[in-house]
């Protein structure tokens, strides 16, 4: 081949290169002819550096490529040369190599491929690949969009963000990551369908796009997860001032097929260099003070801090810890005695679940609860709490209960009922001695599903109340919708007895319990006041007409041994209690 490309290159017509002594003219027309109807071109180069072939589909295509006339090996290199920006010695690599070769130019595009033809020379097949680049050139930039807003999806944003800290390194240009996530998106596409909520998510990316310079990139790259890439950022500032930006007009209102919708926006702010000079950093830094902003109430905008890696990483070893409790059987039940008003007796326990860690010690339900619950592992907790709740009430003297608290997600998990027909069953504790709490978040999901729940526990025989009674902004209405057996007073409230600044909010507290007592009344229901600490609510909730009390006055949380001995004492006369199995 290095002797094909120094040689001094002749041209000679496919009809014109039958030797006499060759085989049949006629056979050799015939070829020529079914070579030329062949839709690939062809060209043969002698091993003197001839084109003894070209066939007429070849003829055409290097004439789409700018090569007119009688075509030589030396046109071909340079025609290969400009149109694949390869030098002859790359060219000649690749060919002996068997790779093909992409010639572009005039907006055609021809693949090259060599063949050696022993004793002839090299066969070259040309093949015009135009539209079948051109759909590759479309599905590349497809795939690097997002096809329901027409953004750059995560793969483009990577490629832009990749570009803005080349940049950064050559020329010292600044830039800043901006995590938008989309507020109270969720009940949009839960209660108006996913049309609407794909034309919201449209709409927000036009208001994102329409906010930034021509040099930035807006990308979506989730459900409702988009990203600023603010390009050329000279201080925090900046970056500041487009955060507030987003905040404020994601924020505004949208109208959609003739809806009014509100939703929100929360940001996450990372800046490069200061807080990451690679993509992976910097998108986990604008996530973390993502979290962070979630966590301040949403609707605002956080720059990443230094000790919010801190805060994430200590979070991440809770709940590893907090995986491996359940099979450590590291969580205990304490329980916190209700007592009835009336004749001052003992009339049942609240579960209340405490973790204790071999190494961080007890830790507080307000630390692990809320975790659990973003990761889904309070439903596996909250199944154990109802299986070890029924085990240590069945130890009770009768007919004290034992009331759990469900949360939202455990109770729209199809397990539940489930759950708690096997823990009476294996326990023998009668349905009737098991309370289960709900709060109104319950209430506030799919409400036709909750109340066939409910009904379903009712008919086992399992009493119900609502906790944090008086918090939310339709408890009377699901009094309405389902007959609770007990409502809880807000501890809020009791505590508002003897702590208001002055004698009107001290007023408006007895008058809420007050009415949430005669409500109870008269709809033939229980009321527990919660958090009694002191003689003095004790007195004034007994004057408001509550049933019954629960808070440190009466006992503070107990072990399951330490409840049986107070029992044990507190119902003289009482069947003596059997330790729990």
């Amino acid at each position: 081949m290095t002797a094909l490309l120094s040689a001094e290159p002749r041209f000679v017509p496919v009809r014109a290169a039958v030797r006499p002594d060759g085989p049949d003219p006629a056979a050799t027309r015939r070829l020529a002819r079914g070579l030329d109807a062949v839709r690939h071109g062809f060209v043969l180069i002698d091993p003197d550096g001839g084109v003894a072939v070209c066939t007429a589909p070849a003829r055409a295509l290097l004439e789409r490529l700018g090569l007119h006339g009688t075509p030589s090996l030396r046109r071909l290199l340079r025609l290969a040369r400009a149109g694949s920006g390869l030098s002859a010695r790359e060219i000649h690599g690749r060919l002996v190599g068997g790779a093909v070769l992409d010639v572009a130019a005039g907006g055609h595009s021809v693949q090259v491929e060599m063949h050696d033809v022993p004793g002839e020379g090299v066969a070259l097949v040309l093949e015009d690949v135009s539209l079948r680049r051109a759909a590759e050139s479309r599905a590349h930039d497809l795939a690097r969009l997002d096809p329901l807003t027409g953004l750059p999806n995560r793969l483009q944003l990577r490629e832009h963000l990749d570009a803005a800290l080349a940049r950064l390194e050559r020329q010292a240009e600044g830039c800043a990551v901006l995590l938008v996530d989309l507020d109270r998106f969720k009940p949009v596409n839960d209660t108006l369908g996913h049309p609407v909520g794909d034309a919201l998510l449209r709409k927000v990316a036009d208001r994102l796009r329409a906010m930034v310079r021509a040099g930035d990139t807006v990308a979506r790259i989730g459900g409702d997860e988009f990203v600023v890439l603010q390009a050329g950022v000279a201080e925090p500032g900046e970056a500041q001032a487009l955060a507030r930006r987003v905040v404020d007009l994601v924020g505004r209102t949208y109208m959609i097929e003739g809806q009014l919708l509100s939703i929100g926006a929360s940001v996450g702010v990372a800046l490069a260099p200061a807080d990451g000079q690679d993509a992976d950093r910097l998108l986990k830094n604008a996530d973390l003070a993502l979290y962070r902003a979630k966590l301040d109430g949403r609707g605002t905008f956080r720059f990443f801090e230094p000790a919010m890696d801190a805060r994430m990483q200590a979070r991440r070893r809770l709940e590893l810890d907090m995986r491996q409790a359940l099979a450590r059987r590291e969580f205990q039940l304490h329980y916190q005695p209700q007592m009835n008003l009336a004749d001052e007796r003992l009339v049942g326990c609240e579960a209340l679940i405490r973790w204790h860690h071999p190494e961080r010690g007890l830790v507080s339900p307000v630390d692990f609860i809320p975790l659990a619950e973003e990761i889904g592992l309070i439903v596996p907790i909250g199944e154990w709490v109802i299986r070890q709740a029924c085990r240590d009430a069945a130890a009770w003297p009768q007919p004290l209960t034992v009331a759990v608290n469900v949360s939202p997600a455990q109770f729209t998990s199809d397990r539940l009922v489930e759950t708690i027909v096997s823990a009476l069953a294996n326990t023998g504790l009668p349905a009737a001695r098991l309370e289960v709490e709900i709060t109104e978040g319950v209430l506030l999901q799919d409400n036709d599903k909750t109340l066939h729940t409910l009904h379903r526990l009712r008919a086992l025989g399992v009493r119900v109340s609502m906790d944090d009674f008086g918090t939310g902004y339709s408890s009377l209405s699901y009094l309405r919708a389902f007959p609770f057996d007990k409502i809880k007073i807000d501890r809020s409230f009791v505590a508002g007895l003897c702590t208001g600044t002055d004698a009107g909010t001290k007023a408006d507290g007895e008058a809420i319990i007050r009415a949430i007592a005669g409500l109870g009344r008269s709809l033939g229901m229980t009321t527990v006041a919660e958090g009694v600490e002191t003689p003095e609510q004790l007195r004034r909730i007994r004057a408001e007409g509550c049933t019954d009390v629960q808070g440190y006055l009466i006992s503070r949380p107990l072990t399951a041994d330490a409840l049986l001995t107070l029992l044990a004492a507190a119902i003289p006369g009482s069947p003596p209690c059997r330790s729990p199995s």
